[in-house]
C-alpha cells in the first residue's frame, strides 16, 4: 500500500465516522464496536 492510497483510506473512514455520528447520532458505529466486540470474544474461545 502506498502512503497516498493509506492517507485516502484514512480519510474516507474518517469521512464515514463522522457522517455516521452527524446523521446518525453514532448508532451504525456502536453497533459496529459491539459485533467487533463478539467477534473477537468468538476468537478468543476458538485460541
Amino acid at each position: 500500500m502506498t502512503n497516498t492510497l493509506a492517507i485516502w483510506l484514512g480519510f474516507v473512514i474518517v469521512a464515514a465516522v463522522l457522517a455516521d455520528i452527524i446523521l446518525n447520532s453514532g448508532g451504525a458505529l456502536l453497533f459496529l464496536l459491539r459485533r467487533f466486540a463478539v467477534f473477537i470474544e468468538y476468537l478468543s474461545f476458538w485460541r
